[in-house]
């Protein structure tokens, strides 16, 4: 598949070739770090209440000079806030603490299916998109029997499905699931975490020395080509700026299979969070 240099959603909305996530990115430094990203070419800021970094965010969107409506800002609603009035609150006060009149996209970030609320949860984003809080509504995490059952009930088709996708674990029938339904995938995590490997893994670093590419930039754009927004996290700025320059080449698609074959399974995520059993309550 070739590459993306932009992802147009299902309700007109182009998303950038790259996004910027923000977990753990906080303060002064986090200011700084974020608007570096920004300086560099990044256009979508990744976050959620849950980073307790939405005044961090708000911050490098008051100082930055680039037009806020340059600027994609993405959040999430908590676990805790399903509840279809509390999911509206929180929306606000989200808003209220970044100091910004409204999102550009906000996502149910996990579907707590235990919990069986998260058809309530969706129905809120769609009110809170017709206030004008939101521009563009999808959700996180959601398995395909999740996204079928809130479109039934509301007849509104998510425009994105934020998931984990990294070498490990790529996830290839839930981004095929979500292409069916004109659901653009985006990958959390695709150069995994500190808990496993993939960045000095053997497969990784061969196909890296062959296009004298860093092995971040080789699973940028293998997520790419199979038709996936990705979303990387750095505070640093060399990081940062490799990470955005990934579009200036083309893996072959025997390396791309040579990815694929890497995946486990199950037993790939990085820290076993299956959205059929792992619930967010915070």
């Amino acid at each position: 598949m070739a590459l993306n240099n932009n992802f147009e959603l299902n309700d007109g909305s182009i998303l950038p070739h790259v996004g910027l996530g923000t977990v753990n990115i906080q303060g002064g430094t986090g200011v700084n770090a974020v608007q570096n990203a920004l300086d560099i070419g990044y256009r979508l800021i990744d976050t959620s209440t849950n980073y307790n970094n939405e005044g961090m965010v708000g911050e490098v969107i008051r100082r930055s000079h680039i037009a806020r409506e340059d600027i994609y800002v993405s959040a999430k609603l908590p676990g805790s806030n399903h509840d279809y009035d509390k999911a509206i609150h929180i929306i606000q006060e989200s808003l209220y603490r970044t100091g910004l009149d409204y999102f550009d996209k906000y996502l149910v970030h996990w579907p707590n299916p235990k919990q069986g609320k998260y058809v309530d949860a969706w129905k809120a984003l769609i009110d809170a998109q017709k206030y004008g809080l939101i521009k563009t509504i999808g959700v996180s995490n959601f398995m395909p029997e999740h996204l079928d059952r809130i479109i039934e009930a509301t007849g509104v088709t998510p425009a994105t499905n934020q998931i984990e996708i990294q070498p490990y674990f790529n996830n290839k029938n839930l981004i095929h699931e979500n292409s069916k339904r004109g659901i653009v995938s985006e990958a959390w995590s695709p150069l995994g975490r500190e808990i496993n490997d993939v960045l000095v893994n053997d497969t990784i670093l061969d196909i890296a020395q062959k296009y004298n590419r860093t092995p971040a930039q080789v699973i940028m754009n293998w997520v790419n080509q199979l038709g996936v927004f990705p979303i990387v996290k750095s505070d640093n700025y060399k990081h940062q700026r490799s990470n955005f320059e990934y579009l200036n080449f083309e893996l072959a698609s025997s390396d791309i299979e040579k990815i694929n074959s890497l995946d486990k399974g199950e037993a790939g995520r990085v820290e076993g969070q299956n959205p059929y059993d792992y619930e967010e309550f915070v």
